[in-house]
């Protein structure tokens, strides 16, 4: 199936920002991401292009730090619609800031105004994930090797969302590739972006290690061109 000039189900590298445009407009149900939390940009562009390439009854649920919460708020805002906030998803023995020890990852819930739950889901997690310790040069999360094919952060939470949020899911950001191995765990069809080449590859390979459903219902007869 394609979505404009990209295979679903696929790991693409490169800058989102660059890879997004061809996206046609009202083609993505889900948007599912992790930005790099101190690049306040991101989240304004993430805002701008989940107005253009969301349906009406799309969503879009956005991790982010809670230090961050004022300026990720307003740039969402700025062209969608809050909806949520997802607000105890408890990460284990935790993050580093300065002095501060941090064990709860946050997700903003915002949309076009009509996007809706298909199921019932609690808004938080009290189950304990193993994390590895934050990367000051990437500001992102990484293993102390190359071992990320098996790791997920919040994959219990990630699944749940995915499940209840049904259609194509999109994420630009998506690092080792938790939201792509949910998807295909689930039978969902997928895109994602990655910039950094290998890390793009780490997850692929995260991927092609995730085990598919015995069954996957027949995909809808849409392709957006």
């Amino acid at each position: 199936m394609k979505l404009g000039p990209y295979d679903l189900d696929q790991i693409y590298t490169g800058d989102a920002r660059l890879l997004a445009p061809p996206i046609p407009d009202e083609s993505i149900d889900f948007i599912f991401t992790d930005p790099v939390y101190d690049r306040i940009e991101d989240y304004h562009w993430l805002a701008e292009t989940a107005a253009r390439v969301l349906k009406p009854n799309g969503a879009c649920l956005v991790w982010f730090a809670t230090g961050s919460l004022p300026d990720v708020l307003q740039a969402l805002s700025a062209t969608l619609v809050y909806r949520w906030l997802f607000s105890t998803v408890i990460l284990g023995p935790g993050m580093m800031y300065g002095l501060l020890s941090v064990t709860a990852a946050r997700c903003f819930w915002f949309d076009r105004g009509q996007s809706h739950l298909s199921r019932i889901v609690s808004d938080a997690s009290a189950k304990r994930q193993t994390i590895p310790y934050w990367n000051e040069s990437t500001s992102n999360w990484a293993k102390k090797n190359d071992g990320l094919a098996n790791w997920s952060k919040c994959p219990a939470f990630t699944e749940r969302m995915i499940e209840a949020f049904p259609g194509i899911v999109l994420d630009p950001f998506c690092g080792g590739g938790t939201v792509p191995a949910a998807c295909k765990k689930l039978g969902r069809r997928y895109l994602a972006f990655e910039i950094d080449p290998q890390v793009a590859e780490r997850a692929r390979l995260r991927v092609l290690e995730t085990q598919p459903p015995l069954f996957i219902p027949e995909p809808e007869q849409t392709a957006f061109l």
